[in-house]
């Protein structure tokens, strides 16, 4: 699956179009500065400043706003790598995609294996695809840890140790907070955050001792933006973001592992079946994302061997500054977000509530659930 070539992005004319090209010019420095140098040494570009003061004034300001822009950017790049860098060899590398059966997951999956990089996908679902041999599809119940750890043995075994996970695992449920059964909650959070960890303890280890590896962790829109009937999945989401947040800071402060690599990912509202009949109503801004525009968002993130943030579509970007917003304007925002009245969302394992490793889990829920899509 080639990656997205075209001028405009698979969802069509949008904001990150538009916000793309004023990146690339009018907060670009490297090409407001030869302008500032035109005016100030050239006796027209002298001429001009002089006819036009406001507009050099404002050119001036805004290849300060851009040059402060850059360097900050280059200064989280660097302090978010720990001003340490890494070499990854991908004809070597082995990356392992929870959830890659389908869905996001397995444009992941397809995008990584067009590049020749070995993927070993866990999920309770066989893949829905056909793969070459770079892919290796190990069946894991990610919310046993007993479950988890044992698969990953396999995976030493047959394939090899794994430099990069990608926790891409994720389900929704679609109820309110009174509607929600005790398995419903369990499970979001059994999936969507404890098999963060589970994966992480399984695979982490030798990505430490070796000084060299990559976790990615899928959030969501809705870790910034909870809204009815999706409170344990916003909940969950934004415990994701948490546990990225602490891995960062652990790797370095506890681990002495610096080139060890954290990525999160915050996707919208993706065309999978998992999310059907979910109505955003925000088109222009914030459009419905393909599967494969969010997986080749990740791919590109992840061949940069760095440490980072992927926001798809990324308008999204503006999204965590509503929490510093007054109360007037998020609360009735959430109140009002009422995007799943129409949710109709496939799932496909039947009894959420089933035991597993032997622990009772409690009685099943008539809804099912959809591990590999998120």
């Amino acid at each position: 699956m080639p990656m997205h070539s075209g001028l405009l992005p698979r969802e069509g004319f949008c904001l990150d179009v538009i916000l793309k090209l004023v990146r690339a010019t009018a907060l670009n420095p490297s090409l407001l500065l030869p302008l500032l140098l035109l005016a100030r040494y050239t006796k027209q570009g002298q001429d001009l400043s002089i006819l036009h003061p406001v507009a050099h004034r404002r050119l001036r300001n805004l290849f300060c706003v851009a040059l402060v822009r850059s360097i900050s950017g280059w200064f989280s790049d660097r302090v978010s790598n720990n001003w340490v860098n890494d070499r990854y060899d991908w004809s070597k590398e082995i990356v392992v995609v929870t959830g890659g059966a389908g869905g996001i997951g397995g444009a992941i999956v397809r995008t990584l294996e067009e590049k020749g990089i070995t993927v070993v996908v866990l999920d309770v679902q066989p893949l829905s695809f056909k793969t070459s041999s770079k892919v290796h599809h190990f069946q894991c119940d990610l919310r046993s840890p007993q479950n988890v750890m044992a698969v990953a043995d396999q995976v030493r075994a047959k394939v090899g140790h794994p430099t990069v996970i990608i926790n891409n695992a994720g389900v929704a449920r679609g109820k309110t907070i009174l509607e929600a059964d005790p398995s419903d909650i369990r499970f979001t959070f059994d999936v969507n955050t404890f098999a963060l960890f589970w994966t992480t303890q399984a695979f982490l280890p030798h990505m430490v001792k070796t000084n060299h590896g990559m976790v990615v962790t899928v959030s969501s829109y809705a870790s910034w933006l909870t809204i009815s009937n999706m409170v344990d999945y916003g909940a969950s989401k934004a415990a994701a973001m948490a546990f990225h947040e602490g891995l960062a800071a652990e790797l370095k402060s506890k681990y002495n592992a610096p080139r060890v690599r954290t990525v999160v990912v915050h996707p919208g509202h993706t065309r999978t079946p998992l999310f059907k009949g979910y109505n955003q109503n925000t088109g222009f801004v914030m459009p419905e994302q393909f599967p494969e525009s969010i997986a080749e968002a990740v791919v590109k993130q992840v061949l940069t061997g760095r440490s980072g943030r992927v926001i798809q579509p990324e308008a999204g970007g503006t999204l965590p500054g509503l929490r510093a917003m007054p109360d007037w304007y998020q609360v009735r925002l959430r109140a009002k977000a009422l995007y799943m009245d129409n949710w109709q969302g496939r799932q496909v394992i039947q009894d959420v509530g089933a035991a597993y490793d032997g622990e009772d889990k409690g009685e099943a829920s008539e809804s099912t659930v959809l591990v590999s899509e998120e």
